[in-house]
């Protein structure tokens, strides 16, 4: 009678135990996307320049993929493969945790503590862990899962106040040169330059900021015959002979999170997310539209934001260098005063093309995991307005995210050009450094 007893009491206690696991969701992609989109409203909210954006989304990304690299014996933790990166320590939790949950939270207290509207998490964070107590999800795991989370963005903000980028706000304030050539703030804001120096961050892979140097863009002139001026020409030409088509492309990858409107009384920002969110936006669509499981989905968004960040400190580092004039303003200045490009010009150098840079380095990164022939609705702008356009890969995507710029009046073509080749050079450098593989076959920079 004590052995019956005893197995009806086991079975009860293996029934119960299969129940708590199926209480327990299994998330994808799908959640990592829906994290990203809140910090990304975040960064719209505070009006967050692409650089930082892309920061914010590196460091909260590392956190929850080292929750993943210590619960799944096929990743691979990201100390000794990015530049001083720490040995993120394992937390001790003696309770029952779920780490899926906890490398999604980690996102979360990571993104708390470095927005400067993070506190606005902490709605967000608790509407969530709510959604899962009402799908039955045990308090403990949950409470657990957060003190672990809590633990590992722990370790990665003292990694993150490591990069001195809390150091800028004490260098002296960058004065724009009244230099003929020079780039010069641009209506309506007028706005100070973003982020002069960010080339002294600490960057994941690179050995230094000037690493994947371009050529110097096509010296300034005002000689009617001189290579700058037709370049000149050549966008005054697009600007006023825009087709429809122009319009629209320029547009959709417009990501000027600085854009102002005149409404008649006051100028009025614009909601619009930066190029780093758009791409990232990106990844979650391939993800889900490849069932990518969580681990995978969490390591592919991770290399991406990792790429973003190193692209912007490669891309920054030549802007202020070359330190070169915007079309808006030498159009107005050379040849027409009334011009008025289609897009605002953002506040900071023109050379080079940030959107060739970063847009080409996260197609190599999402090339390398989703292939070179992946088709794909780019719905990520959608919810700010804009109809989704088709794509049949990434590096399609890459090449119209730069000329956009062009179409868009803020951009000459040499920018556009040598922008994309630095950002595959980025891509594949990050690939090479992380994946710890040769070298693949680097992708033409295509010229227009």
């Amino acid at each position: 009678m004590k052995r019956f007893l005893f197995f009806i009491l086991l079975v009860q206690v293996l029934v119960g135990c299969k129940k708590e696991a199926q209480k327990q969701p299994e998330f994808s992609s799908i959640q990592i996307s829906q994290v990203l989109a809140k910090m990304t409203d975040l960064m719209v909210n505070d009006v967050t320049n692409p650089p930082l954006a892309s920061r914010f989304f590196a460091y909260a990304c590392l956190a929850g993929y080292e929750v993943v690299v210590q619960n799944d014996s096929t990743a691979k933790s990201m100390h000794g493969l990015l530049n001083r990166y720490p040995n993120i320590q394992k937390p001790q939790i003696n309770k029952a945790y779920y780490y899926q949950l906890s490398a999604l939270l980690a996102m979360m207290e990571t993104a708390k503590k470095m927005q400067p509207s993070g506190a606005l998490f902490e709605k967000y964070e608790q509407r969530f862990l709510d959604s899962l107590k009402q799908k039955g999800f045990s308090e403990e795991v949950m409470q657990a899962s957060l003190v672990y989370a809590q633990d590992v963005s722990k370790q990665i903000l003292a990694y993150a106040k490591a990069d001195k980028y809390n150091r800028i706000s004490n260098y002296p304030r960058y004065t724009p040169s009244q230099k003929e050539g020079d780039w010069y703030p641009t209506p309506p804001g007028f706005f100070a330059p973003v982020e002069p120096y960010f080339n002294t961050v600490r960057s994941f892979t690179l050995d230094t900021c000037a690493q994947f140097k371009p050529e110097a863009p096509v010296a300034f002139s005002k000689d009617k015959n001189s290579e700058f001026f037709k370049l000149l020409q050549a966008s005054y030409e697009e600007g006023v002979n825009l087709p429809k088509e122009h319009q629209e492309i320029a547009a959709f990858w417009d990501c000027n999170p600085f854009a102002l409107q005149d409404n008649g009384h006051l100028m009025v920002g614009l909601k619009k997310i930066s190029p780093g969110a758009h791409w990232l936006g990106i990844t979650g669509i391939a993800c889900k539209q490849e069932n990518v499981d969580f681990a995978k989905a969490m390591k592919i968004h991770t290399m991406v934001a990792v790429s973003l960040m190193d692209g912007f400190i490669s891309c920054w580092d030549e802007k202020f260098r070359s330190n070169r004039i915007r079309p808006e303003t030498a159009i107005r200045q050379y040849i027409n005063p009334d011009y008025k490009p289609l897009l605002q010009t953002p506040p900071f150098p023109e050379y080079l093309s940030g959107h060739s840079t970063i847009s080409s380095a996260s197609a190599v990164i999402l090339t390398h995991y989703f292939g070179d022939n992946f088709k794909y609705q780019d719905t990520v702008e959608v919810r700010f307005g804009l109809p989704a356009r088709s794509f049949s890969s990434f590096q399609q995507a890459a090449i119209e995210a730069g000329i956009s710029r062009f179409y868009g009046g803020i951009h000459y073509m040499d920018a556009i050009n040598n922008g994309r080749k630095q950002g595959l050079e980025v891509g594949e450098w990050v690939l090479t450094k992380v994946e710890e593989k040769a070298k693949p076959a680097i992708v033409a920079a295509k010229q227009y």
